[in-house]
């Protein structure tokens, strides 16, 4: 790895101040989309500065990992590193949302900056990570794939297809991580569609795959976990089951499906927040 791996204390500060500045412009900016960014910071925080290789400032570089972000409404959280480690000009993130910035709600595919596809259309992040993997093997090429899905992407089409692809032709160099914050858009996933909230990992293990359930806010624990993950054992990709909480940070925002897209107001910001542990 090129980047610098960071000690554990030092990576759970990264993630503290990470998660207060995507607070601090989502709400300065009024851009809506703050609860499903804060639920996958940990997990962004944990490839960036504790598992991924790249080399920050250079976007372009050939053996850098590849990172596709599915869930790309969540992207503030990934355009905060992405100014943190060099990759964006810390401007533009600071004014995202407003007339000013060249940011799009949903992440695009910005290779200047290090965002390798567009995804804002749910459900296709997984495909084209797919494809990266696949083109690595056949070019022979040592970078490792990650894909950081919502749990209701799981409830596509294309994400089974795609993983019906991966495991048929054996690509071990692919890691789906999966955001488990049980709530997509206004309600919680089994008031939509899943029976259970186990029902992904029957039907992962269906589909030929060995799930593995982690804490979703402990950086530490995620950032060894996809460390593991990124060797190229076995025959299939690894999928790393992430449980997170949906807007988690804020505690008006925890586990409230209504923030999806709402700015919480003043009085409710006061209520709180649920991360920062003076280490």
């Amino acid at each position: 790895m090129t980047n610098t791996v960071l000690n554990a204390k030092d990576i759970r500060k990264k993630a503290d101040r990470i998660r207060a500045e995507v607070i601090d412009v989502a709400v300065r900016n009024g851009a809506g989309h703050i609860a499903p960014s804060l639920s996958c910071i940990d997990i962004l925080v944990a490839l960036y500065y504790g598992s991924m290789s790249y080399r920050p400032g250079y976007p372009a570089w050939d053996g850098r990992d590849r990172l596709i972000f599915s869930k790309a409404h969540g992207c503030y959280t990934l355009y905060a590193i992405l100014a943190d480690i060099g990759n964006m000009p810390k401007e533009e993130w600071k004014k995202f949302y407003t007339c000013d910035s060249t940011l799009s709600g949903c992440a695009e595919n910005r290779p200047e900056y290090g965002i390798e596809a567009s995804c804002g259309s749910l459900g296709h992040g997984l495909p084209m990570a797919v494809g990266n993997a696949l083109a690595a093997k056949l070019q022979k090429k040592k970078y490792h794939t990650f894909c950081i899905i919502g749990d209701g992407e799981m409830q596509e089409g294309t994400t089974w297809e795609a993983i019906q692809f991966a495991v048929k032709h054996e690509l071990n160099n692919l890691t789906i991580i999966i955001d488990e914050n049980r709530i997509q858009a206004m309600d919680f996933i089994t008031n939509i569609m899943d029976i259970g909230v186990n029902d992904k990992i029957r039907k992962l293990k269906g589909f030929g795959l060995l799930p593995i359930v982690c804490p979703g806010h402990d950086v530490v624990k995620l950032a060894g976990a996809i460390r593991l993950a990124r060797r190229p054992s076995g025959r299939v990709p690894k999928v790393l089951i992430a449980q997170t909480t949906k807007g988690f940070g804020l505690k008006c925002m925890e586990d409230v499906p209504k923030f999806h897209f709402r700015i919480p107001t003043e009085e409710e910001i006061c209520l709180g927040r649920s991360y920062g542990c003076g280490y």
